[in-house]
């Protein structure tokens, strides 16, 4: 399915730390306790510091498919997306509605909240082990839907790690 020539206007890829982007709201690769981790989860948390936890905690954790909205705290973003992706066991236990759902639930929350700007990292695609060009196809179509759908947000963001990533993510929205 092509995307249309307004969403992809929309969306944007940037390589940067997900931590130090200005816009309204990040999506954070969280895991069901909502409690901290690894790779960008625990760079989420570490930057904002722990008045994060404090909130997280009073949230109750969340299920792999959704997500949950707090303050940024410490981070030049107003607010935290928690999105719990999928881990990959294959492709055969839902991942993909799984991931594409927590890319809608993000998407719903931003629009609830007046959120005009928002990144997303690669959901799953880090100790979730989902294959990156599988999860950029997933991403990419889920919010090109939403965008054409909604007028908020203004701009999503797919904020890439490193080049690879930079490379994978701008190949799948050329050939989306």
């Amino acid at each position: 399915m092509a995307i249309s020539p307004q969403a992809r206007e929309r969306i944007s890829i940037v390589e940067a730390d997900i931590t130090t982007l200005e816009v309204d709201a990040i999506v954070n690769a969280a895991n069901s306790s909502l409690l901290g981790g690894g790779g960008v989860d625990g760079a989420i948390h570490r930057k904002a510091g722990p008045d994060l936890v404090a909130e997280c905690r009073m949230l109750q954790g969340c299920a792999t498919g959704n997500a949950k909205l707090t303050k940024g705290y410490r981070l030049p973003a107003k607010f935290i997306i928690h999105a719990v992706g999928p881990k990959w066991n294959g492709g055969t236990g839902g991942e993909r509605a799984k991931l594409a759902s927590c890319y809608r639930r993000s998407l719903e929350i931003a629009r609830a909240h007046g959120i005009q700007t928002i990144a997303f990292p690669g959901i799953s695609t880090g100790i979730y082990s989902y294959p990156v060009r599988e999860a950029y196809d997933t991403a990419i179509a889920t919010i090109a839907e939403e965008l054409d759908a909604h007028p908020a947000p203004a701009q999503v963001i797919l904020c890439t790690y490193d080049a690879l990533a930079t490379f994978i993510a701008t190949a799948a929205m050329a050939d989306a």
